[in-house]
């Protein structure tokens, strides 16, 4: 059984834990490392690296994990190369297109357009994301959501308090929590070195999609 580009960086992760601090990650700091949203995508990704034989999981022992494959490539890391095309050769294979950045900071000038698409897998994100967006500024830092990250955005105009969302305010792009309230729409950062953005009832204002995970380019790969 062949691993995907995921499977392999997290087997890469495990192989360097054991080697450096002699045991491997639990499941929460895997799900951590790459972006996951809980610890059931990395247990559905060892479930994989166990049926492909490139580890063995111990009963009984707390984070109990045996390599028994040599992990390709070393150090945990797969080269990101933004691609032109790419082409999916599993069920769990999503191509996406890269539109640009989002600001996770200040709003800053969208920079939205691009013939550069990306491979992900499908159960990192719910729901499935139509674009991705790379991540400019560490405002989102408490959610998760670093400088440099990949975000998957569902397109959509709906949203409810409470949900991060892709938003739109004049031409220009952010990604912030949604708090609307009696008075006024709010986006929230997650940081508490920004302030809020109030939008203003006079304000070019738009829901552009809601946020639904992210890879981080360290640990995804575009093919060509």
């Amino acid at each position: 059984m062949s691993l995907t580009d995921t499977q392999s960086a997290i087997l890469a992760l495990i192989a360097e834990r054991i080697d450096a601090e002699g045991m491997p990650p639990s499941q929460t700091e895997i799900a951590h490392a790459f972006g996951f949203k809980g610890v059931r995508a990395a247990q559905y990704h060892l479930d994989a690296l166990e049926a492909a034989g490139a580890i063995e999981r111990i009963p009984g022992r707390a984070r109990g994990i045996r390599v028994l494959q040599a992990p390709r490539p070393p150090q945990g890391q797969i080269d990101f190369t933004p691609a032109k095309a790419a082409a999916a050769n599993d069920d769990n294979a999503l191509r996406v297109p890269l539109l640009g950045r989002v600001a996770a900071g200040l709003p800053i000038g969208a920079d939205i357009g691009s013939d550069d698409y990306i491979l992900l897998d499908r159960v990192l994100f719910a729901p499935a994301p139509d674009y991705v967006l790379r991540v400019q500024g560490d405002s989102m830092r408490d959610e998760g959501i670093f400088d440099g990250d990949l975000i998957g955005v569902h397109r959509t105009n709906d949203a409810r308090s409470g949900q991060i969302v892709v938003a739109r305010i004049g031409q220009e792009i952010t990604v912030k929590l949604l708090k609307i309230g009696k008075d006024a729409i709010r986006l929230l950062p997650r940081n508490p070195d920004y302030a809020p953005i109030v939008v203003k009832p006079d304000d070019d204002f738009a829901i552009e999609g809601l946020y639904c995970g992210l890879v981080r380019p360290n640990t995804t790969r575009s093919v060509r």
